[in-house]
This record gives structure tokens, C-alpha cells and sequence, in this order.
């Protein structure tokens, strides 16, 4: 007798997928609003569950055997020098041993005594007449003899001050426990609705041809950032880095401020004077960890003791994180086209481990400070990424969208070309523009810019679009060239509509507001260690007779004008338009209608655009004299919006004039 016919094997297979579905949605607390967002998430489910639970297990675990994460994160508190018991986690030594000015150097006096788990102890009395054997600013250095002998010495790797003497290429580990150490005399700021980064370089703050101080930085570079408008300021290479032309990315010692650039109190301070002027945040580039076991118990504990460490002893307001894209799979996002196809985001290619950290990372920044802010820099387009931890995604506020400077990028490209063809920007494709610009993963934030760092190291937009005019032609003094005149309109447009299409917050490296000319480049043995290109010329923008002055009253106004409006805070634009002929793109967001005409000959009278039904006057203009426009509008002209229906609104109105190269709102 045959046996009885089972289910077939499709209706089989949904069954376990809905029993799959149905164990991740009950394990997972908020899985439902993630899945009820993008729905073709659903076969993914239990990977979002399996990484959830990872995540729960590792905290318990946490939990059990250190007390919590609040006391887990708090390495720095006994690894390292400190005024009580000193420790350090050497698992493949046979000995170690502290030595330095304290002792004349003897090498093997004050030995440290071996702990379980690879750790090691030392006790130092204090001297007879209470004083500290160890004083401040004196050199340390750790000996370590090997299990074959060797003996190494070695700054220890929770150092929080390092220096580096002259042209010498070692640095000197210094004990830094001043008597008088900085109090911060400002609370920290709560997260804005709009984030506004300023994205900056405390070495190359300075016109001069050297490296910047701290101190440099809070007298000279604040009150700017302050009058400009931004409400957060995102301050790279600030662990300590041998190679200053890394940009801050090859850490040396990653609880020590840059001595480079001055004190740890000084640092302080600087973050304390941001605070006093705005109540903005600083936000710190926490570089990448690519090839580290981050599920080795001591490394986890020295990760996070890190990220919680410049979150209290410097008052920083949150990170970003770079290279999020290395981190998340095991070929490193090398060779990778990403495509968009979900089976990238899930499966073996997916560093889990790297992933359970993130979203421990992510966890202690927001459990410790609920206004702080992560922002992941993923070329990738994981989904979930920015999205609670509670609905199994990575926990971010924000990721930076990549693609947009790509993309202005690739016209800039057809801009030089088109210069001497003298057919200017009318291959410009309007709708793939805004495509790129819209482009974004609904309920997950996006920080748009023009261009940031990454960029300048070749040129900068405004030297793109104006090229070696601007040696000669940005003096006010002069007639506008042809040349100077585009390059500054369509630098005002393209930062405008990047900051009010492409995302929840917007970033400016710090100098482009004004039209930087040239390019970045650190000293290095290619250009003969000149500081020329490592430097920002903010004395440009203050001679009156220059017109870069143009540039950053715009960006100024800009950003006033989204802190009156809050588009930022809005839901994503409605674009009415994307018009390939005319180069016109009009979009409203926060009640505002933006209008921008691209087209490098034609201006239009009388042209209807769709909008609801509302009465408008202009809040910002391009053309205006202030910034560097021809004042061909008048300002107090009323629009009027009607019922007649145009680019599927229910109402329209007329515009009448829409010049070329112009925008207004």
C-alpha cells in the first residue's frame, strides 16, 4: 500500500516560512513596523531575529559576568595609569613590568602581577609624603618580556596622552593627571530636528601654512560655524594618528587626543565653547576596525570603554562611523557593485560579529545619552541599518547619502567637457538628478551633501565649476565672466537643492560654504611636505572686495532659512516637476516651493508650476545682490495659487520670471 500523499512542497515551504515569520516577529519586539515599512524584508525575518538574539545573548552575557555594560564600558577606569591599581591585557606575555622617569627606567622594577584572562595588575604606594610615585607629564613606557624572551617595550594601548618630540618618528607616552583638569561649564545639547553638520579639521583650520591649534580652532573657527548657521560640528582626526596626511585614519593610541594640535584640555575647552554658543553638538568620526575579532571578549570591552570614553571625558555628542561598509561583510565591501538586491544584505557574506558590535555601539551611545547621534558612513544601502535596534536594525540615526556627491561628481564631469564645446550643462538629466536626491530608504535618515572630505582631495566644487578663473576673476572689482558667473549660480544651486531634496540632515566641510578654491592636500613626501593645499583660506571670504563673500552669505541664509522652516524635519519633498527641456525642477517641502531652472540659456515669463492652493512670496533668491545675483526680481511681488490643475496638483500658479541659472523659494 502506498503511503499517504504529504503536503506539497510549496505549500509545505510557506508554512515553515510563515512559522519562521512568525518566531521572528514574536522574538523580535518591533519587527512588524520594520516589515510593515518595506514588506519584501519578510524572507529576511529570521536573520533580523538571529541578529537580535546575538545581540540579547552578548548583553546578557555582558550582564553575568561584568556587572552590565554600564561597568563593562568602563575599561579606562582600570586599564591603563590611574591614581589607584593599574592594569593592562597582554594574554601572550610571560612578564610586564612599568617604566619611565619615575624609576629612571629601570626596566624590571616595578613589575605588574598576572591575573586571570590574560590580565595583568600593578600597585604603586605613594611616596612617603603622600605624593603620587608617578606625576604628571612624566614618560612612561610598558616592558613586556615575550614567551621566548624577548623583551618589548611598548606604549600601552589606553594611553591618554601621547607626544611626539621634534622630528622624532616614536611617540612618548606622557601620564596625563593635571591638578587643575578642565570642568566643563555647559550641559550638553539635546539632538536637533535638522541636523546641520559642519564637517572639520582642527590641523588645517588655519590660513597659514602649519598645523592649527585646539585653541586656534574655539577663537577662530567657532564664532564662524556659529554665524553660519549649523548646528552640529563633526570634527575629524582627533585620536591620536602618526601619519597626518591619513586624515586621522590610522589610529596610534585611541584614548589620546591629537597632541598635535595642543592639551587634552584644550580640547575641552573647545567642545565647552561650542556648547556656549549654540548649544550644538560635536560629533566625533570614530574611524574603522576592519580585521579585529570583535567578539573577543577584551576587545569588545576596549571598543566600547572607548566610544563611552570620548563621550564623557571630552563631551562629544556622538560619532560617525566610517567605513561601516568594511566592517559589515567578510569581503569588505572590495570589488563589490552593490546592486540593491536584498540577498547582498543577508547570509555568509555578512559579518555578524562586526554587526552585534555596531548595534552594542549603537545601544550604549543612546542608553548613556538618549541626544546623542550615530551616523553610518555604508556605500552599501544595508536596510535596517538606521532603524531601532528594537525592530532587529543597527540602531543609527543617520548614514550618510553617498551616492549624491557621486553624482554631482559625474555632471561636473560633463561640465568640463562642455565648457569647451561650448554646449554648457544641457546633457544634465533632470530627472536622474532627482532621482539620486530622493533615492533613500523610507523612515531611515540621510545626511546629503555636495561634497565633503572624500571630495576636496581632488577639487572643490566651486574650483570644478570655476577652474583657474578663480585665481584671476572673483574680485568684484572686475566684470562677472561667463565662466565665474555660472560657477557661482550653480554653486548656490547645487549646495540648495542637495540640502532641500536629498535627506533629514545636510553636511559642509568646512570652507566650501564659500567657494574653497584648489584642492586638499596634506604634506607628504609627493609635494615636498608643503602645507599649501593643507590649509583653509577663510580671509577670502572676510575681503569685502572678493566674491566668495557671495557664497557664504548664501550658505548662511540657507541654513537660517531651514532653521525657520524645518524642511530637514519634513517628509520627503513632492516634486512637481523634472523637465527635461526646460532644465526646470520644482518640488515643495515644508511649506515651501522650491523652483530651480538649470537650463544655461533660457529664462521663462509667466510659467506655471503646480503647488497647493496657497498665497507665496520669495524667502530666498539666488539672483539677489547679496549674493552675487543681478537682482532681477522684485521681492515683494505675491504669488497667487489657483484651482487649475498642473503636473497632477490640484493647483497651480504663475511664476513670472524663472531665470537661467537661478532658483528662489
Amino acid at each position: 500500500m502506498a503511503a499517504p500523499a504529504g503536503p506539497p512542497a510549496e505549500a509545505a515551504g510557506t508554512e515553515r516560512s510563515e512559522e519562521a515569520l512568525a518566531a521572528a516577529l514574536a522574538d523580535v519586539p518591533e519587527l512588524a513596523r520594520l516589515l510593515e515599512t518595506d514588506p519584501y524584508l519578510k524572507p529576511y525575518a529570521p536573520d533580523f531575529q538571529r541578529r537580535y538574539k546575538r545581540f540579547n545573548q552578548t548583553l546578557s552575557s555582558i550582564g553575568e559576568n561584568e556587572g552590565g555594560i554600564d561597568r563593562f564600558s568602563r575599561g579606562y577606569e582600570s586599564f591603563g595609569v590611574h591614581r589607584c591599581a593599574d592594569g593592562e591585557w597582554a594574554p601572550g606575555a610571560e612578564g610586564v613590568f612599568l617604566t619611565g622617569d619615575f624609576n629612571d627606567w629601570n626596566p624590571f622594577s616595578h613589575p605588574y602581577k598576572k591575573l586571570d584572562f590574560g590580565k595583568w595588575e600593578l600597585y604603586i604606594p605613594p611616596k612617603q609624603n603622600r605624593s603620587v610615585l608617578v606625576p604628571h607629564g612624566s614618560k612612561l613606557k610598558l616592558v613586556i618580556r615575550s614567551k621566548s624572551g624577548e623583551i618589548l617595550y611598548r606604549i600601552s594601548p589606553w594611553a591618554k596622552y601621547v607626544t611626539r618630540e621634534g622630528s622624532n618618528v616614536n611617540y612618548d607616552w606622557i601620564h596625563w593627571d593635571p591638578e587643575y583638569s578642565y570642568k566643563f561649564k555647559h550641559s550638553k545639547p539635546k539632538k536637533p530636528k535638522g541636523l546641520r553638520i559642519y564637517e572639520s579639521h582642527v590641523g588645517i583650520s588655519s590660513y597659514e601654512g602649519k598645523i592649527a591649534s585646539y585653541k586656534h580652532f574655539t577663537c577662530n573657527v567657532l564664532p564662524r560655524i556659529k554665524d553660519l548657521g549649523y548646528n552640529c560640528i563633526q570634527l575629524m582626526a582627533i585620536m591620536e594618528h602618526a601619519y597626518y596626511a591619513s586624515f586621522g585614519y590610522q589610529i596610534t593610541s585611541f584614548f589620546a587626543a591629537s597632541s598635535r594640535y595642543g592639551t587634552p584640555e584644550e580640547l575641552k575647552e573647545l567642545v565647552d565653547t561650542q556648547r556656549m554658543y549654540n548649544k550644538e553638538n560635536v560629533l566625533y568620526i570614530m574611524p574603522k576596525s576592519v580585521f579585529i575579532c570583535y567578539f573577543s571578549w577584551e576587545v569588545l570591552r576596549f571598543l566600547l570603554s572607548n566610544i563611552r570614553w570620548w563621550l564623557e571625558e571630552y563631551g562629544f555628542d556622538g560619532f560617525r562611523f566610517d567605513g561601516v561598509t568594511s566592517m559589515l561583510y567578510h569581503h569588505h565591501g572590495i570589488g563589490e557593485n552593490f546592486s540593491g538586491d536584498y540577498h547582498e544584505y543577508f547570509g555568509l557574506q555578512v559579518d555578524e560579529d562586526a554587526l552585534i558590535y555596531i548595534m552594542l555601539a549603537n545601544h550604549l551611545v543612546h542608553t548613556l545619552y538618549p541626544d546623542s547621534i550615530t551616523i553610518a558612513e555604508d556605500v552599501s544601502g544595508m536596510p535596517a541599518l538606521c532603524s531601532p535596534i528594537s525592530q532587529g536594525g543597527g540602531g543609527f540615526d543617520y548614514r550618510l547619502a553617498m551616492a549624491i556627491p557621486d553624482k554631482w561628481i559625474q555632471v561636473r564631469f560633463n561640465v568640463n567637457i562642455f565648457f569647451f564645446l561650448w554646449i554648457l550643462y544641457e546633457d544634465w538629466n533632470m530627472g536622474n538628478i532627482v532621482y539620486t536626491l530622493t533615492n533613500r530608504r523610507y523612515l531611515e535618515k540621510c545626511i546629503a551633501y555636495a561634497e565633503s572630505h572624500d571630495q576636496v582631495n581632488k577639487y572643490t566644487l566651486a574650483f570644478w565649476l570655476m577652474d583657474a578663473e578663480m585665481y584671476t576673476n572673483m574680485s568684484v572689482l572686475t566684470p562677472f565672466t561667463p565662466v565665474i558667473d555660472r560657477g557661482i549660480q550653480l554653486h548656490k544651486m547645487i549646495r540648495l537643492i542637495t540640502h532641500a531634496l536629498g535627506g533629514e540632515g545636510y553636511l559642509n566641510f568646512m570652507g566650501n560654504e564659500f567657494g574653497h578654491p584648489e584642492w586638499l592636500d596634506f604634506p607628504r613626501k609627493g609635494n615636498n611636505e608643503s602645507y599649501h593645499y593643507a590649509r583653509r583660506q577663510f580671509h577670502l571670504t572676510d575681503d569685502d572686495l572678493l566674491r566668495y563673500k557671495f557664497l557664504n552669505n548664501f550658505d548662511r541664509d540657507m541654513n537660517k532659512l531651514e532653521e525657520r522652516y524645518g524642511w530637514l524635519s519634513a517628509p520627503q519633498a513632492h516634486v512637481s516637476e523634472k523637465h527635461e527641456d526646460n532644465k526646470i525642477i520644482a518640488f515643495e517641502r515644508a511649506s515651501l516651493l522650491f523652483i530651480f531652472n538649470f537650463h544655461p540659456s533660457k529664462s521663462y515669463t509667466d510659467y506655471r508650476v503646480g503647488t497647493t492652493f496657497c498665497t507665496y512670496k520669495i524667502v530666498l533668491d539666488s539672483d539677489a545682490a547679496e549674493y552675487g545675483g543681478h537682482k532681477r526680481l522684485d521681492h515683494n511681488t505675491e504669488f497667487f495659487s489657483e484651482p487649475f490643475e498642473h503636473n497632477n496638483c490640484p493647483c497651480s500658479l504663475l511664476v513670472s520670471k524663472i531665470l537661467r541659472y537661478f532658483h528662489f523659494i
